[in-house]
């Protein structure tokens, strides 16, 4: 399997699977399109809501503003995984957990990856990630090393979130992304929450509401919760949660309980 995550939106992401079709039978799998356009932060966060819940797969990332400039192309094993991308970080975060949950865990192996001049200076995911991925996916994840174009480095982006800090009654993280519904996800672990769920918590100094479920409250109103995700998110009922607490990404966020 082959699944393919960019910012592109359409048609471009059709080339890329006709230039992996030209290589591999694959099975090629969509993860999304739409990711926040040149939010390499914010890609990376998705990735990790997503790709751990696939098997063993070549996963081709491009979300990539520095797109025609001289950051490099990576291949990144992972486990039983392989990440193919640029070198701004948008592949670490991910492939950390994808290593971690492996039977036999370790780090990510990072490997540079050689290409000719593409045909286009601004469609690298057509002319540089998505040959690689069906090289890759030919040769084996496990016999990266081995191919002439990739060669291990220490020296590459290591993208990490943020980290919150806490005292004993409060947590001061910031957003990490807004998500389709308009849910603020923070960086702030749910178990803060642990003893507060059905009673308040301070959000930026208001009293808040804490519940399980956006429908333990009435539409429109807003509501701290615990998302799939695990980390505490300002939202809203049927509403968006950042208008609703006047928030947006990199924005920070105190909790108090």
């Amino acid at each position: 399997m082959i699944t393919l995550a960019t910012d592109f939106g359409s048609p471009y992401p059709a080339a890329m699977r006709g230039v992996i079709c030209r290589g591999t039978d694959a099975r090629i799998e969509d993860i999304a399109h739409e990711l926040p356009r040149q939010d390499v932060r914010a890609a990376a966060f998705w990735l990790t809501q997503t790709l751990p819940y696939f098997p063993p797969a070549v996963h081709c990332v491009v979300v990539d503003p520095g797109v025609g400039t001289d950051r490099a192309a990576l291949v990144v094993r992972a486990g039983d995984h392989a990440l193919v991308g640029p070198d701004n970080g948008v592949l670490l975060p991910v492939a950390r957990e994808l290593a971690s949950g492996d039977s036999d865990p370790g780090s990510p192996a990072v490997f540079t990856w050689a290409y000719d001049d593409p045909a286009s200076a601004t469609f690298h995911g057509r002319d540089v990630f998505a040959p690689a991925a069906a090289t890759v996916h030919e040769t084996g994840v496990d016999a990266v090393e081995t191919l002439a174009r990739a060669n291990r480095t220490d020296d590459y982006t290591n993208l990490r979130f943020p980290e919150p800090t806490a005292t004993e009654h409060t947590a001061v993280g910031e957003v990490l992304v807004v998500d389709d519904f308009g849910n603020a996800i923070t960086n702030v672990p749910g178990r803060v929450l642990a003893d507060a769920f059905g009673g308040t918590v301070a959000v930026d100094g208001e009293s808040v509401p804490v519940r399980r479920a956006y429908a333990e409250l009435g539409a429109g109103e807003r509501l701290v919760t615990v998302g799939s995700h695990g980390n505490v998110e300002l939202a809203v009922n049927r509403g968006r949660g950042d208008d609703a607490f006047d928030v947006t990404a990199g924005d920070s966020v105190e909790i108090g309980w």
